[in-house]
């Protein structure tokens, strides 16, 4: 980092070791995290490098009640679907989904690994829904509950 707290030069984020995570309810959903919003000092927003090798998904297919999410593709390609719709998307796509808007995962279909800049708020609430596997997530702070489709009083 240089003497500005606000400026997270370019060799730092190459330097940053990444997380690897695979998502909890998919284990095809495997990918490498660098966050780098919280280098700068965001709370509210969440900024992250998502690195996705070839056959992999960056997440489960899901959608948020209350948050808002966007990707731009850096590099590679994929298909994103949307609801049961697929998408082909590749390197200078910018893609966004609003709040209570459609369920969205993205897939490696490339050779090469698939690199997205993800953009997303940090509410301290949110429902997500993950339609395949019909659950719903309730968030609070840090604090998770996911709950069967069958079980909720007041489905949306």
């Amino acid at each position: 980092m240089t003497n500005s707290r606000y400026i997270l030069k370019s060799e730092s984020i190459n330097e940053m070791k990444g997380d690897a995570r695979t998502h909890f309810l998919n284990p095809r959903a495997k990918r490498i995290r660098k966050t780098i919003s919280t280098k700068v000092g965001l709370e509210n927003i969440g900024v992250h490098i998502v690195y996705v090798e070839s056959g992999n998904e960056s997440t489960e297919h899901h959608k948020h009640y209350d948050e808002e999410e966007c990707f731009y593709i850096l590099s590679g390609e994929g298909t994103l679907r949307i609801g049961d719709k697929n998408y082909a998307i590749g390197e200078g796509d910018f893609i966004g989904f609003p709040a209570d808007t459609a369920a969205h995962s993205i897939i490696n279909t490339g050779t090469a690994v698939l690199i997205i800049l993800v953009i997303g708020q940090r509410l301290k609430q949110d429902i997500a829904d993950y339609p395949l596997k019909k659950k719903r997530l309730y968030r609070h702070d840090d604090k998770w509950d996911l709950v069967d489709w069958e079980n909720i009083n007041d489905p949306r």
